[in-house]
């Protein structure tokens, strides 16, 4: 095979693009509460991970994992308000938790998240019951692996899920905390 290159064709200039999606902020807080600590982060769009924990290192290295293509900026100040909401629904849960939300996750833990966030304060509902409120050919488990993935914490309330038979099940937060948020909301 002969191969004739010529030399006064003119190049074109390489275009480059990004190995990644460009990176975006998120500026966040570690506050004290009721249940440890409270990490609260918000993107240009709204409130993207309410994380509890027990240390401020845990909780800003499970906020990288989560967010990996994004630059963390800590800001007490950019998400004042929204530590304040959360800080104050913990206290009080029967006044609700409004906040913009940042819903990042696939199309159908979008939907089960969306699902969580009308079942009231106080109340419970099973995974069975969550999956046949979404479509009768959802999973209990995909549901409990949605409620697993959720970064938003008691603004999408995966801790008012449990099992069947009324016991608690897992919560990424810990099973104690999980107990004492549906206590906590029973009372209210």
């Amino acid at each position: 095979m002969n191969l004739i290159v010529e030399t006064n064709t003119p190049r074109t200039k390489l275009q480059l693009k990004p190995a990644s999606p460009p990176t975006d902020v998120l500026s966040y807080a570690v506050a004290a509460c009721d249940f440890g600590k409270v990490l609260v982060a918000r993107s240009a769009s709204g409130v993207c991970a309410i994380l509890l924990g027990d240390e401020t290192e845990e909780l800003t290295v499970d906020l990288a994992i989560r967010f990996p293509q994004s630059r963390l900026v800590a800001s007490e100040k950019a998400v004042k308000d929204d530590v304040a909401k959360v800080l104050q629904y913990i206290e009080k849960p029967s006044g609700g938790l409004h906040l913009k939300l940042d819903l990042r996750g696939t199309p159908f833990q979008r939907r089960v998240w969306e699902k969580l966030k009308t079942i009231p304060v106080g109340r419970t509902a099973s995974y069975r019951e969550l999956a046949s409120w979404l479509s009768p050919l959802a999973s209990p488990r995909a549901v409990g692996s949605a409620c697993a993935a959720n970064p938003i914490a008691l603004a999408i309330p995966c801790h008012r899920v449990v099992r069947g038979t009324g016991e608690l099940a897992g919560y990424r937060w810990g099973i104690e905390r999980k107990r004492a948020l549906i206590e906590k909301e029973a009372k209210a």
